[in-house]
């Protein structure tokens, strides 16, 4: 049997976008604003979710989960990356490391089975409106909502338990802005083909499966809407449906352009492009589609601002 002698890595160093430190400025300040935008917008929703009793529904409830969700899946990497911008040593410790990985990843997978469970309860509320109060019941979007998150967080905790007690052989530069799984798999000089399998059922499991559930219910809800008679009814329904599916198309999109396309279409550039979108700017532009498109939610801001608008005056 042969022994190999390893070195022990206690650190990496990221180096994505490293090749244009005359844009590390912009991107420094483009990222803290987006960051502060996340927050806000994220964080407002949550609030008005909460306050205004007319939003305490399931799909609410799943909204607020969402909100949530991408205030948690930006601060597990989007400081540490305004750090990384404007430090001369981009390093981060391996613990640290692995927790940003594992949070990011779970908090992304997440994402994936709650958006789908979204899906179904759009589904239910067009499609069986009469029964949606006694399918939607309490116990059951909760259930819900805390197995996404457990499946999320479990999927994460095995990928990343996986990776990172693999031997690294001393190579701890990763070329990307966070660490990021399959950055951090090229360093690794052993056999990673147990890691590729489990990413691969991974993706399907969590990637194309929602995806077709959410293609499929949708398919019913617009058969669904097109049967009803007025316009107005027509209008009302696909309204409570559109900022979801604006939401789905932009979350997919570009998961599955970074864990499903070919090794072939790697190219460096466009995946830590590709790889901040993923992670700043869906979760900028979710509380801003949600309030744009949904009635309910600009009413209830409306309300909520202005009853604290009046307070301050007094």
């Amino acid at each position: 049997m042969e022994i190999r002698n390893y070195t022990a890595v206690t650190e990496f160093f990221l180096m994505g976008l490293s090749q244009y430190p005359e844009l590390r400025l912009f991107l420094f300040l483009l990222c803290l604003i987006t960051y502060i935008i996340i927050l806000l917008g994220n964080s407002l929703l949550i609030i008005i979710s909460i306050l205004d009793s007319r939003l305490h529904t399931p799909m609410y409830f799943f909204l607020g989960n969402l909100s949530f969700l991408d205030i948690c899946y930006t601060s597990s990497s989007l400081p540490q990356t305004l750090v990384i911008f404007m430090a001369e040593r981009k390093s981060i410790s391996f613990f640290g490391c692995a927790l940003q990985m594992f949070l990011s990843l779970g908090l992304g997978s997440t994402e994936c089975v709650l958006l789908a469970v979204m899906s179904y309860d759009r589904f239910v509320a067009i499609c069986n409106p009469l029964r949606y109060p006694i399918i939607m019941n309490r116990v059951l979007y909760m259930h819900m909502a805390a197995w996404s998150w457990i499946i999320g967080c479990a999927n994460s905790l095995v990928q990343t338990i996986l990776a990172m007690v693999l031997p690294f052989c001393g190579n701890n530069v990763i070329d990307h802005l966070t660490c990021e799984i399959l950055a951090l798999l090229k360093l690794i000089c052993s056999d990673i083909s147990t890691n590729v399998l489990i990413m691969a059922v991974a993706s399907i499991v969590l990637l194309v499966i929602p995806l077709l559930l959410i293609f499929v219910s949708y398919v019913f809800i617009l058969s669904s809407i097109l049967k009803i008679n007025s316009a107005e009814g027509r209008k009302k329904a696909f309204s409570t449906c559109s900022a979801h599916l604006t939401v789905v198309i932009l979350f997919y999109g570009s998961a599955l352009f970074m864990y499903m396309k070919p090794k072939s279409k790697y190219t460096k550039v466009s995946d830590e492009i590709i790889g901040l979108s993923y992670g700043v700017i869906t979760p900028m532009l979710n509380p801003i589609i949600y309030s744009l498109r949904n009635k309910d939610v600009k009413e209830a801001m409306k309300k909520v601002l202005s009853r604290h608008l009046h307070f301050w005056k007094i």
